[in-house]
């Protein structure tokens, strides 16, 4: 599908808090594409551990000549290639200049260290790609000294 006629992503981020005002204008603080995290003690896993996170998923998007409902599928592949379960939404547009914001609380763990795809397809092809970085620090700390001779 060429999507010529719309609709177009004015923005797709992922961060940690959404503000909306009266006018319906977005804040997004604090936006992340990577997360670190730590496990310390005299043997942590070498393995990263599930990781369960939240995090907003944010995507802003303008009607062009598209209106009516829609649907939205999210769906996430992992570093290995797999696709995780989809996140569906419905959205409305109303056309040319007016668009429709997507705010989604997004529980999501993470198994592995890598790159995860969002991909994000509208009714069915594919609109956009987010991605989004997990990184695992193994830090060994008190570990035993060895004996004394």
């Amino acid at each position: 599908m060429s999507f010529e006629e719309g609709p177009y992503v004015q923005a797709a981020a992922f961060c940690d808090q959404v503000v909306e005002d009266k006018t319906g204008a977005l804040s997004l603080i604090r936006i992340v594409d990577v997360l670190t995290h730590t496990e310390a003690g005299a043997d942590p896993p070498s393995e990263m551990p599930p990781v369960p996170y939240k995090l907003k998923l944010v995507l802003m998007l303008k009607s062009g000549r598209v209106t009516g409902r829609h649907e939205l599928q999210i769906i996430p592949q992992l570093p290995s290639g797999e696709t995780g379960d989809p996140f569906p939404v419905t959205i409305h547009l109303p056309g040319e200049q007016r668009g429709a914001n997507v705010v989604a609380d997004i529980g999501y763990t993470f198994k592995l260290e890598g790159v995860y795809w969002f991909h994000v397809y509208f009714n069915g092809d594919l609109l956009t790609r987010m991605p989004f970085e997990m990184k695992y620090v193994r830090l060994v700390t008190g570990a035993a000294r060895p004996p004394a001779s």
